[in-house]
């Protein structure tokens, strides 16, 4: 399943949110209540699926984890200037 999900990462972040919500719980462990999800899925989604993962593989984000999350949002924050300069 992880594999399948990953693919689904490259192709687009929000599709591999979708299928992470609907196949496996993992969103519902690394996150109380649905604002959360949703202003990820909407504001940063790399950056939700990271820690949404990262979560789960330890019940906890530490240490080199916070880097992966932190390389998530670089990505997404990249994503958002290189639309705007493209403007």
């Amino acid at each position: 399943m992880g594999c399948l999900l990953l693919l689904f990462a490259i192709i687009s972040p929000r599709l591999a949110i979708i299928a992470t919500w609907l196949f496996t719980d993992v969103l519902g462990r690394a996150f109380d209540g649905w604002i959360v999800p949703v202003l990820g899925f909407v504001l940063l989604p790399w950056t939700m699926l990271a820690y949404a993962w990262m979560y789960d593989s330890g019940r906890a984000v530490s240490g080199f984890e916070w880097v992966l999350v932190g390389f998530a949002f670089l990505i997404d924050v990249g994503v958002v200037g290189g639309g705007a300069r493209r403007r």
